[in-house]
């Protein structure tokens, strides 16, 4: 816990992120997880970058292949910054897809939603 105390944010991973991870092989779920540590310590915009209004992206290259998992920010709680991963992509170059920021967005609109219930 102690550790936690010096992060900048944590990270929630909703079910969709989770699936993506958990279809993926282990070496390469075990570097995206460490770069996600990784940023919540440092400014990197290698590791983790704004795309679009409220979408930002972890970015993690790995044996030449691009993985991107979709994020937003909840600062909702003065106390508690958290970042909600929605969903992962794997990508053989460097450009996102319109479609992908736009489902990221669908589903930081429904976290809302389902939140202020």
């Amino acid at each position: 816990m102690l550790e936690y105390m010096n992060k900048k944010f944590r990270v929630v991973f909703l079910d969709s992120a989770k699936t993506f991870l958990e279809e993926l092989d282990e070496k390469s779920r075990n570097k995206i997880l460490y770069n996600i540590w990784k940023s919540t310590d440092i400014n990197d915009n290698e590791l983790f970058k704004k795309l679009e209004n409220e979408i930002w992206e972890f970015r993690t290259l790995y044996n030449k292949v691009y993985y991107r998992l979709f994020a937003f920010w909840d600062k909702t709680n003065s106390n508690d910054t958290v970042v909600i991963t929605t969903h992962g992509i794997i990508k053989k170059t460097d450009k996102i897809l319109k479609a992908e920021i736009e489902k990221s967005e669908k589903l930081r609109i429904q976290y809302f939603n389902e939140k202020s219930k």
